[in-house]
């Protein structure tokens, strides 16, 4: 038989729980926090590329290596979509973007997808926050957000 104080711990227990589970899916939508995707891992990705697939929606194919990004700069209108493919071809590499709350992973042999609205222009840097060797703190790129060219 549980008494009264096991009752009183065992449901403040299950009250915390409860606002912990909620507080993380507040945040998350507060944030608008997109999830990663990991993609099947296809030759195509192994080439870096800025494509763009109508007037506001873009993907860049980002290809990592020792101790570069590919593209090194890619240049996006303001109020583009983005989807960011990310791979590598040695090691494991970090990829974040300063403000944009983009933190991915290079990892050989795998693919990360995540996308991402530019509604600001600006310079976007890209770093390695993987420790990647002797050079990795020279492991950088740019996204480079200007306004649109008018007609």
């Amino acid at each position: 038989m549980i008494d009264i104080f096991e009752k009183r711990i065992i449901i403040t227990a299950l009250i915390v729980m409860g606002l912990f589970i909620f507080s993380l899916f507040y945040a998350l939508g507060a944030k608008k926090a997109d999830v990663t995707e990991c993609l099947p891992y296809d030759k195509t990705y192994e080439t870096a590329r800025v494509e763009q697939l109508d007037k506001s929606t873009y993907q860049i194919f980002y290809v990592a290596r020792m101790w570069t990004f590919e593209p090194a700069v890619a240049y996006i209108p303001v109020g583009s979509d983005v989807d960011l493919f990310v791979t590598s071809h040695d090691v494991v590499h970090g990829f974040d973007i300063y403000n944009k709350n983009v933190n991915l992973m290079a990892v050989p042999g795998g693919v990360s997808k995540t996308t991402i609205h530019f509604d600001q222009p600006g310079v976007y840097k890209v770093v390695c926050h993987e420790y990647c060797g002797t050079g990795h703190q020279n492991m950088q790129a740019e996204i480079i957000v200007n306004y649109p060219k008018k007609k």
